[in-house]
């Protein structure tokens, strides 16, 4: 089991001090708690906290006063400022200063939970660093704050060139590539090397926010904006102000907001949904995809200007299948690592195994050899992974090659039709292209989520159409079921 995550917490309310250290103490942290700013700023000189809950409306220092000087210690902790004062002027004072987020008081715990466990997650990224693997060393365990990207291949290694050229300018970020080719790892290690890396790297999966809230979570929502809005929410572009933002799966980044995000890239301002006001912020944007963003501007599901204001330089990863060279490198990392994870002896390949993983062609890249290797380490009591702990399909291709061909399904197709062609005559005397087509498409498209696991990115991908398209399928299904 990790280190506990450490949370300081500085109010002057006992009361209020006691319920939180007990709530966070029962959910794992460690919590550490001072009734003023300057005794706090003693204990962040000398301990590394991993988030910072801080009262407003204190005796001595206040809370921006304290939050000012916890930024000039230079330390990444993520503060979250606490107040009874919900003003809008005192919120943006409050971010302008560099707090990651401000919670008004009262405040249920699930509001808490919530933001406290995504300022977590922002502090583990801005501190894990990501390191580019240039030699044909050994590789040893990484530690509880550091990743590699290993890569000793030609290809990698110009990206890696490439990384060391662009991270320190200020300038946007288009990452492509398969999926599992490591594009999130490429941002952090673009963002762990730029004149920004002490500011927050936010990282948003666009294809994991629904629809209508896309809006809300870039730009915030004012209380009362709309149905639920029932307190003030900052955005992830305010609270990443000075700092990186890292937009995955940018293809599922709905058409509706695309305008408005390119006039806050262009302008450098954005308004809180149900807001009057216009804020200035500062964020360098690092997006990645999957998808041919070209081929998504012809179909209209992509902005041609949003394309180009994100490509200013362009970073494509090559699949795993395309630098087989890097496997070895790739499994020696991964057996360190997880037999140190699982605290077991250290694991390694047979030969047999290692012609294995060589041979396959590896669909989901560096992310299913990951898995695969975790796998084996986990299912192997000695030292050596034999061949059958890799579970893989034998063989040089990744596609089994089992059951019919694609003539053969085309042909049965055409004689179900041939076979139920009178019948469908009968039943539907008009608009036979609309009953049938309605028919077989809700089926196809429940069959292929039910293949994908409900996976919209990779259902669309499957079916070759884009996902905002499948989107629109599912809405009028429901509508007629």
């Amino acid at each position: 089991m990790g280190t506990p995550e450490k949370i300081l917490i500085i109010d002057d309310d006992e009361g209020l001090v006691h319920f939180l250290s007990r709530y966070f103490r029962r959910k794992g942290y460690e919590v550490t708690c001072c009734l003023k700013g300057s005794d706090a700023l003693e204990k962040i000189r000398s301990t590394a906290f991993d988030l910072i809950l801080l009262d407003y409306k204190m005796p001595g220092l206040n809370g921006l006063e304290t939050l000012s000087s916890i930024k000039a210690v230079e330390i990444k902790t993520p503060v979250i400022v606490m107040s009874a004062y919900g003003t809008t002027d005192l919120a943006i004072e409050t971010m302008k200063r560099g707090a990651y987020d401000y919670l008004t008081k009262p405040f249920d715990s699930s509001d808490l939970s919530r933001i406290v466990g995504e300022a977590l997650v922002v502090n583990r990224q801005m501190k894990e660093t990501v390191h580019l693997s240039t030699g044909p060393s050994a590789c040893p365990p990484p530690s509880r704050n550091e990743t590699r990207i290993i890569g000793h291949s030609r290809p990698m290694q110009e990206i890696f060139k490439l990384i060391g050229q662009i991270a320190e300018k200020d300038i946007s970020v288009l990452i492509t590539g398969e999926s599992g080719t490591g594009k999130e790892l490429v941002a952090r290690a673009i963002y762990h090397h730029s004149k920004r890396k002490d500011r927050p790297f936010i990282a948003v999966n666009c294809a994991a926010i629904p629809e209508n809230l896309f809006e809300s979570e870039l730009f915030g929502h004012e209380r009362g904006a709309f149905t639920g809005a029932d307190r003030t929410t900052i955005g992830k572009m305010e609270r990443c102000d000075q700092g990186t933002l890292f937009l995955d799966e940018i293809s599922e980044l709905h058409p509706s907001v695309q305008g408005k995000f390119l006039r806050a890239l262009q302008e450098g301002e954005i308004e809180r949904v149900g807001g009057a006001q216009t804020l200035k912020v500062d964020v360098r944007i690092i997006a990645a995809t999957n998808m041919d963003l070209e081929k998504e501007i012809e179909s209209g599901n992509f902005r041609k200007d949003l394309y180009w204001r994100l490509k200013v330089i362009s970073i494509e990863l090559p699949p795993l299948r395309e630098r087989k060279e890097d496997i070895p490198h790739l499994c020696d990392y991964f057996l360190a690592r997880f037999s140190a994870e699982y605290r077991q002896s250290p694991a390694y390949l047979s030969e047999s195994s290692l012609a294995k993983l060589m041979a396959y062609t590896w669909p989901g890249n560096v992310r299913e050899l990951e898995n695969c290797i975790r796998r084996a380490v986990l299912l192997t009591p000695g030292d050596v992974i034999p061949e059958s702990n890799l579970m893989i399909p034998d063989g040089k291709e990744s596609v089994r090659q089992e059951g019919m061909t694609r003539e053969q399904v085309v042909e049965r197709l055409k004689s179900k039709i041939d076979l139920l062609f009178p019948d469908i005559c009968r039943l539907f005397e008009q608009d036979i292209h609309a009953n049938i087509m309605d028919l077989v498409e809700r089926q196809l498209i429940e069959k292929t989520l039910e293949a994908c696991e409900n996976n919209q990115v990779r259902a669309a991908r499957m079916l070759g159409i884009s996902r905002n398209t499948l989107r629109q399928r599912l809405g009028s299904k429901d509508k007629s079921l």
